[in-house]
């Protein structure tokens, strides 16, 4: 997997493609991404922006992935406890 694009470059192509210049094919493409990758983009920008109920914003997902991560944490220590009790 390519390593991601800063924010900053995404937040610019986002922009490019909302001001509607020029097809959202033609931008990703100037840009060396992917059409799909550029209009994920787009719709994770308006989630975050207006909320959406069909998708997670960025504070959403990374509170989620905090959370998921403390929950296997706490599985760990109940599984370690339950072994040892035995």
């Amino acid at each position: 997997m390519p390593a991601p694009h800063p924010a900053e470059f995404r937040q610019r192509a986002v922009e490019l493609a909302r001001q509607g210049d020029k097809p959202v094919a033609q931008i990703a493409k100037e840009l060396g991404i992917s059409e799909s990758c550029l209009r994920n983009w787009m719709a994770q920008a308006d989630a975050d922006e207006k909320g959406s109920a069909a998708r997670l914003s960025t504070t959403e997902k990374k509170e989620l992935a905090e959370l998921r991560k403390r929950n296997r944490q706490l599985e760990s220590v109940i599984q370690a406890g339950l072994i040892t009790s035995k």
